[in-house]
């Protein structure tokens, strides 16, 4: 059963408030008028002229009906003009002054300016020199001036020149001049850089590692006739990581030749590679032990691919420790560096630093840098001394590997505020260090003849003996100095 649908409410009733009578008299519509608007009625005149209003039937006033109603004889509805010719309008005077549209425009001057009327030219009447003289277009006398005018000006110019021509060359140009160049011949004795750049730039080498369309330049020495070239580690080492990388080196004079990698030792930043070349300049490899801090040497090298550059300086420093690992290299080594300011710019890594014989005393490796965007030199640059480098490229080109010597430690650099050394974090088991009683905490000293001050130190001082030699080794432990003898071994 459907339910009965829910009641609805009427709509409200309209409200509408009571009118005044006395306002519905004063603002309603007159009697006998329906609507808004009532009829139209046509207008009476009255026979005294009078008119009588539309709707109420009041008389008008005659001085109205003259100001307000419509002419005599004129029967339309609107009071229009009587028709005539249409009047014509004379345009106003442009007076941009009282024309807000009026466009910018320079008025006439305060002061009008005098005109001055140029006098009329007479034209100069010309004629030929054949008038002149035939036609008489020129008095006699007038003719002996000009002929005597020309004569003293003429011989005025003579003497002139004749004066002139005894003061100048007699000629400004010389078809047979040549520039003398006798200038005396600058003495280069054999001991001067440019002496020693000739004799060692044919041995050094351009080694060049390319994968796809990106690349590293490096530099490189020749130690060996038959093609053996030494360089860094990390100059090659994307050539041993990465099958597709071509390595070339590239020799002093253009001649560009695929090379191969020997051996390479991450722990000493060498590598060996070698080209199949005859007749290679050999370079001259010198004694680095005998080098003293001041000595005059010059590096040379590739810096940003710049093949023969060189740059000279002094030694500033021997047995720099300095750590090179990171990059794009697997290298991690503590070389024990000459350090010198020659200008040494990544590009010179592998490069020669030879000394005033030119005789090679060390390989370039490394700078320091103030870091950020700053990458050039600052006059810190690091090489290899060439006896620790002779001994590890030997070592590559016979075995392809080299063996370095251990003692089993793990050490940190440290200081009591008196005494500087390298602290051992942990010891090997069964280590040379172990054997020879070194315990965790011990701050190693001293290692042979050579003072520990660092970790990097100790590294390096380890390092400059041979495998199973016996190393004094001197160390503080609780505050007391101990002296042991360690054996070394191999890595």
């Amino acid at each position: 059963m459907t339910p009965p649908p829910a009641p609805r409410l009427a709509p409200r009733p309209v409200w509408r408030p009571a009118v005044d009578p006395a306002q519905t008299a004063a603002f309603g519509r007159p009697d006998g008028v329906p609507s808004s608007f009532g009829p139209r009625t046509a207008p009476a005149d009255s026979a005294g002229g009078r008119h009588t209003a539309l709707t109420t039937g009041e008389v008008v006033p005659e001085m109205l009906a003259d100001a307000f109603g419509r002419p005599p004889g004129d029967g339309s509805s609107l009071g229009r003009p009587p028709a005539g010719p249409p009047a014509v309008e004379e345009p106003e005077p442009s007076d941009p002054w009282r024309d807000p549209s009026a466009p910018v425009r320079l008025g006439e001057p305060a002061l009008a300016e005098s005109v001055v009327e140029a006098p009329e030219e007479i034209p100069i009447e010309r004629f030929t020199l054949r008038q002149a003289l035939f036609e008489r277009r020129i008095r006699p006398a007038g003719l002996i001036v000009l002929v005597v005018l020309a004569v003293v000006l003429g011989g005025g110019g003579a003497a002139i020149g004749v004066w002139a021509g005894g003061r100048l060359p007699a000629v400004s140009t010389d078809p047979e001049f040549n520039v003398a160049s006798v200038a005396p011949a600058i003495q280069r004795p054999a001991g001067s850089v440019a002496a020693i750049a000739r004799q060692v730039i044919p041995s050094v080498v351009s080694v060049e590692v390319r994968t796809g369309d990106t690349g590293d330049t490096g530099s490189g020495v020749v130690i060996d006739g038959r093609g053996y070239v030494l360089t860094n580690n990390h100059v090659v080492s994307l050539a041993a990581i990465d099958s597709t990388a071509q390595l070339t080196l590239v020799f002093s004079d253009g001649k560009r030749v695929p090379a191969t990698i020997v051996g390479r030792d991450p722990e000493s930043d060498l590598a060996v590679v070698k080209a199949t070349v005859t007749g290679a300049t050999v370079a001259q490899l010198g004694d680095s032990a005998s080098v003293q801090v001041g000595d005059e040497v010059i590096a040379v090298g590739s810096p940003l691919g710049l093949a023969g550059t060189v740059t000279t300086g002094i030694v500033s420093a021997k047995d720099r420790p300095v750590r090179l690992s990171g990059g794009d290299s697997d290298t991690n080594a503590v070389i024990d560096a000459l350090q010198t300011d020659a200008a040494i710019n990544p590009g010179n890594s592998g490069g020669p630093l030879v000394n005033a014989g030119g005789a090679v005393v060390g390989i370039n490796s490394a700078i320091r840098t103030l870091g950020g965007d700053t990458s050039g030199s600052i006059g810190l640059g690091f090489a290899i001394p060439i006896d620790y480098a002779k001994t590890i490229a030997q070592e590559l080109i016979r075995n392809g590997k080299v063996i370095h010597s251990t003692m089993g430690v793990n050490a940190k650099s440290a200081t009591d505020g008196t005494t500087d050394g390298a602290q051992v974090q942990n010891v090997k088991d069964g280590g040379p260090a172990a054997k020879a009683g070194i315990r965790e905490g011990d701050v190693i000293t001293k290692v042979g003849d050579r003072s520990v001050g660092n970790a990097d130190e100790l590294v390096v001082a380890v390092q400059s003996h041979d495998v199973g030699e016996s190393v004094a080794v001197s160390l503080t432990r609780s505050g007391k100095t101990l002296r042991v003898t360690v054996v070394l071994t191999a890595e």
